[in-house]
């Protein structure tokens, strides 16, 4: 089932790039969430995607963490962390094999990844805003910053 605007974003915790763990509701009372899936760590689209987050982050505003989730190992993630400069999350949904993504609706079962699906949370941990995009077409960010302005 996918998670709707309105909704309360469904509690995880995974590891991050470093092996730490992140629980989202660790964010709650205290900033809101832009909570983004993307494929797969060094393919095209997704590096564009995360080096635009990467660039922009302060644009969100100081109360919005970003958290990058894909189904790729916490290894891989580090390296490409390492690699492009990311500071936020990047968050390894591997095993069980992309269950978040299945809890947020945006598991692909064909592909076995994540579409490109984004989330903007609110420090309540509600759902204010989401859109999944074609696992071929980038995002926007201006979408995030109209949606996250909103709160």
């Amino acid at each position: 089932m996918a998670v709707e605007v309105g909704d309360v974003a469904p509690d995880f915790e995974l590891a991050d790039q470093h092996g730490v763990p992140f629980r989202l509701s660790g964010l709650r009372g205290a900033h809101h969430v832009l909570l983004v899936f993307y494929p797969l760590a060094f393919s095209g689209v997704c590096a564009g995607e995360l080096r635009a987050l990467r660039d922009g982050l302060t644009s969100l505003g100081p109360d919005t963490r970003v958290a990058a989730v894909s189904v790729d190992s916490m290894f891989a993630l580090r390296a490409w962390a390492d690699r492009d400069g990311f500071s936020f999350p990047l968050l390894s949904d591997f095993w069980p094999h992309g269950e978040v993504a299945r809890a947020y609706g945006v598991f692909d079962d064909d592909r076995g990844t994540a579409a490109r699906g984004t989330f903007v949370i609110d420090r309540e941990g509600v759902v204010r805003w989401k859109v999944v995009n074609a696992i071929s077409e980038p995002r926007a960010m201006d979408e995030y910053r109209k949606a996250l302005a909103t709160l």
